[in-house]
């Protein structure tokens, strides 16, 4: 279907690809990962056209059509919402648009006849008379309702663009999609409709994303970018990420045998297919596991930042009290009448459609803004840290990292340079990366940083507003282990599904009527029909 031939990509010195080879065969999805900076994104933009390579090929069979989702919610605003979705087909579009151009003119010559002739038999053989009513359809599972289908792109709101450059991509069934990112800004109930579509599709799909449930759920392969090259996996992101680790374990067992390595990769081989076999998402593109070949299974050369978040003394039982809290912008209502008592050792995922409640509520508990009314109360045994969705503030000023986590150092140990750089090193901010400048670092760095801030802090609350924003696969993957066997209590809001799912215990829905407070896992808080019924009330 698609390939790619010695491909070679260089900046300056630096080796991004090096003749790398691959194919991407027909009915596969494929997860491209890779640390932050390995090219995920670069790729892309080569196999779909963007961008040049130094050296090498991309070949797209005769006659098949590839199709991308547009990064630049801004690139369409001058078209309306029906025409932007079948500009997703661009041939299919401009038949379209020269027949339109041909049926407006006040003078029909035979020749304009002959021409409009030829342009319908194209069309029909395009299913180009379907094309309006296919994109209405799509249009309506992504809930852009029909009234606005005829406004200009530059009418909507920053989601339900996402939503509309989604349709575009998706329309007239293209033979390769192209999704770099697909779940940034999309809803709960969007993700799992793209879910659900992207699991059954027949075509080829290729997809970079840092949301593991979502490749889980969708994925067939896992496209590794490592030291240059790129290696196909099959199956999903959580059986690359546990089979290599066990591979891992296994090349640090010197003495045992390699019959007992080869039975252990089998048992793990059929535990994990049957695993998959059960779950809701199952279709026969996720059971390729069962055909896997265990001489894929090799280590990963991934760096995993070593987090650990300790408790300077435990907490007694009284955490935090609210009491009719409520909060507006504007004399908009953000939330209301929020009564919410946190339990000792509760994880809470705080949910809202409207993520400036979030915002607003972290900020009336850490003292940043005050509630239009209402109290809460922290226990006095209580001690808290916090990561701000938006931390650019903390890092304005030119300061080398060394410093930058000195200034919260609590002992004199802790402020020697040594036990410092231990730190940072942990973080993956070894040699001179602890000499960079904190004004220069990028957004997972950024993150990275005020993680150490607060493992050196050793509260025992944590508040995380979109924690795993900027950050890499790996460093996900690390923050969430962390925070499964940490003791203490945290109050967490995610985009991330796995994240939500694998951490929360009890939800607080923030709504402008009201909390919903439930002791529920997020899958079960999100599908429960009684709820959903309650949100809608709550909610509308």
């Amino acid at each position: 279907m698609l390939s790619v031939s010695n491909l070679s990509v260089q900046f300056g010195k630096r080796i991004l690809f090096d003749e790398v080879n691959v194919s991407f065969s027909l009915g596969n999805c494929y997860g491209i990962i890779g640390a932050n900076g390995a090219g995920k994104s670069t790729f892309l933009n080569i196999i779909s056209g963007k961008q040049d390579s130094n050296s090498g090929s991309v070949h797209l069979e005769s006659g098949k059509r590839l199709s991308v989702l547009e990064q630049n919610h801004n690139a369409c605003d001058d078209f309306s919402v029906l025409e932007t979705v079948i500009r997703g087909n661009e041939a299919l579009f401009q038949v379209k648009h020269e027949m339109d151009i041909l049926y407006a003119k006040e003078i029909f010559s035979d020749l304009d006849g002959e021409r409009v002739g030829a342009l319908q038999i194209e069309f029909e053989e395009m299913d180009g008379w379907n094309s309006d009513s296919e994109a209405a359809s799509l249009l309506s599972n992504l809930e852009i309702p029909e009234n606005l289908h005829y406004l200009l792109m530059s009418e909507l709101d920053g989601k339900q663009k996402v939503r509309v450059l989604l349709a575009q991509a998706l329309f007239g069934n293209p033979d390769v999609l192209i999704m770099d990112e697909p779940t940034n800004d999309l809803d709960y109930d969007t993700i799992m409709w793209l879910e659900n579509f992207l699991a059954n599709y027949e075509n080829t799909v290729i997809i970079v994303s840092h949301d593991r449930h979502f490749l889980d759920s969708v994925c067939t392969h896992i496209s590794d970018i490592d030291f240059g090259k790129i290696i196909h996996f099959s199956g999903n992101y959580t059986f690359w990420y546990e089979s290599s680790q066990l591979a891992l374990r296994q090349r640090t067992q010197q003495n045992k045998k390699s019959e007992e390595k080869k039975k252990e990769l089998k048992e793990f081989i059929s535990r994990f297919s049957a695993n998959v076999a059960k779950s809701k998402q199952a279709t026969s593109r996720k059971k390729m596991i069962e055909k896997l070949d265990i001489e894929e299974i090799k280590p990963s050369s991934r760096r995993y930042p070593a987090l650990i978040f300790e408790q300077e003394r435990e907490a007694g039982n009284q955490i935090l009290n609210i009491e009719n809290l409520n909060a507006t912008v504007n004399g908009e209502i953000l939330f209301s009448n929020l009564h919410f008592n946190l339990s000792k050792g509760d994880k809470v995922i705080v949910y809202a459609k409207d993520t400036r409640a979030i915002n607003a509520f972290y900020n009336i508990l850490m003292g940043l803004t005050k509630a239009s009314s209402g109290t809460f109360e922290w226990g006095i045994t209580t001690s808290q840290a916090y990561l701000p969705v938006d931390h650019d503030s903390f890092f304005d000023k030119p300061t080398s990292l060394v410093d930058w986590l000195r200034q919260y150092a609590k002992t004199e140990e802790e402020r020697e340079e040594v036990f410092i750089r231990g730190f940072l090193g942990k973080m993956l901010f070894s040699g001179d990366e602890a000499l960079k400048m904190s004004n220069i670092l990028s957004g997972g760095e950024k993150v990275r940083c005020m993680l150490s801030k607060m493992m050196m802090e050793r509260s025992n609350v944590l508040l995380l507003n979109e924690p795993t924003n900027h950050l890499d696969l790996e460093s996900i993957t690390a923050f969430n282990n962390s925070l499964n066997n940490f003791k203490g209590t945290f109050l967490f809001s995610t985009s991330d599904h796995a994240f939500a799912q694998t951490l929360g215990t009890r939800i607080l829905e923030l709504t402008p009527k009201g909390g919903i407070d439930r002791h529920s896992s997020f899958d079960e808080y999100m599908t429960d029909p009684n709820i959903k019924y309650l949100r809608q009330k709550m909610i509308v």
